[in-house]
């Protein structure tokens, strides 16, 4: 059955507005976890927009679950993901300007340094993700620099949905670049995971893509919650997930 990891980056970002110590994000993750969520993933960007260092260290002392830490592949988030040692990494690209991550990591062209990074987390005992578009060059690559997972972005995925509905040209097409890369990441023994942009609406649709092994998600979750409360909210999403 797909697992679900749900994303509280939105949580800080309510708490940063006021730079209050609450709503708590070791909460947040206990009640997500107790409602059905199968990790727990949090952001720490390089401008701390929302996580905190202390969030990290914090969710890793108090997750029952699995915790997945996205960073990018600097030098300091390596250092930080060393000494947490969550059970996941995801490398992600990141911009400073950025609303929220735009698009997949280009692992092709950044091999070498890849490399390095993912060596370094490995010994560490840690699984190690690729954040990457549906290509099965970007998924080759990950896997000649030893990433044990793939997440897609599904940016693109929602944004088709929303904008051109799923009997257009342009939607089939998207789906057929999940399909294909998914494939491609299964035969070369690479797990399948999926985030971006997935909600309510448009989840069902991309469960028809075999083989992902989870979905993170986190906007749609926590702005659910605003009405339904937390747990509700999680519920719902793993029932959605479940039943396909």
């Amino acid at each position: 059955m797909t697992k679900l990891g749900v994303n509280i980056d939105h949580v800080a970002a309510v708490r940063q507005m006021r730079r209050e110590n609450f709503p708590s994000l070791v909460e947040a993750a206990a009640i997500c976890e107790k409602n059905g969520a199968d990790s727990i993933t949090v952001h720490l960007r390089e401008d701390r927009r929302h996580i905190q260092d202390k969030d990290v260290y914090d969710l890793k002392d108090s997750i029952n679950t699995n915790f997945n830490l996205e960073m990018a592949a600097s030098g300091e988030m390596v250092n930080i993901a060393l000494d947490v040692r969550p059970d996941f990494v995801c490398i992600v690209p990141e911009k400073r300007q950025e609303l929220t991550t735009e698009g997949g990591l280009d692992v092709k062209s950044q091999k070498g340094k890849l490399l390095s990074v993912v060596d370094r987390l490995k010994n560490a005992g840690i699984v190690v993700s690729m954040f990457i578009d549906a290509d099965v060059e970007q998924v080759l690559a990950s896997s000649d620099i030893g990433a044990d997972v793939v997440e897609f972005h599904t940016g693109q995925y929602a944004k088709i949905f929303r904008e051109n509905g799923i009997n257009s040209i342009e939607f089939k097409e998207e789906m057929n670049f999940f399909f294909e890369a998914s494939q491609e990441a299964i035969r070369k023994g690479l797990l399948v995971n999926a985030g971006h942009g997935l909600d309510y609406d448009n989840i069902e649709q991309f469960c028809k893509v075999s083989g992902i092994n989870e979905f993170n998600i986190g906007f749609s979750i926590i702005a659910k919650s605003i009405f339904t409360g937390l747990e509700m909210a999680v519920k719902n999403m793993k029932e959605l997930i479940g039943g396909n």
